[in-house]
């Protein structure tokens, strides 16, 4: 099932209210009145935890591109184990070449999904358990994913390390 939204005066990609199609107004460019007409993509919760299996999937190959074809041209990942902000392809690249090393796995601890208009949050907490070295991190974790070209991508990622330690 698909809605209408109308976004205005707002960036695209952000959270809105859903409007019936009634309600909506389709504008031209030349309306001048800043609504824009846009078709959201429908998700389930589940589906958006998939896309979480999605990507622990593309950590178990080790191969940094396969994990870097989940993220979005525009990504930016704020990575657990690095204090360097990843604003380009290029980077969070950089970023799971080293990550990927030790064999990392994920697993999800508690979860929170949120849905908006082509747009997902899955917020919480994993742990990585790393094969080669008999390591654990816990961490808590955010992913925003945005549907774009027929596909939804990751948008941003932050994972940090808990300031606490649990057992």
């Amino acid at each position: 099932m698909k809605r209408k939204m109308v976004f205005v005066g707002v960036m695209a990609g952000t959270f809105c209210l859903p409007l019936s199609a009634s309600m909506a107004q389709e504008s031209s460019p030349s309306s001048g009145d800043g609504q824009q007409s846009v078709t959201c993509e429908a998700v389930t919760a589940e589906e958006v935890a998939d896309l979480f299996e999605d990507w622990n999937a593309a950590l178990q190959t080790r191969d940094p591109d396969a994990v870097v074809a989940l993220y979005g041209p525009d990504s930016v990942l704020v990575p657990t184990l690095s204090n360097e902000i990843r604003l380009t392809p290029a980077a969070i690249r950089d970023y799971f070449v080293h990550f990927l090393e030790d064999g990392p796995e994920g697993s999800i601890d508690q979860r929170e999904i949120r849905i908006g208009c082509n747009t997902a949050l899955d917020i919480g907490l994993y742990t990585f358990a790393f094969a080669d070295t008999g390591d654990v991190a816990h961490a808590r974790y955010s992913y925003t994913y945005a549907f774009e070209d027929g596909g939804w991508a990751i948008a941003s990622h932050h994972s940090s390390l808990m300031p606490e330690t649990t057992e």
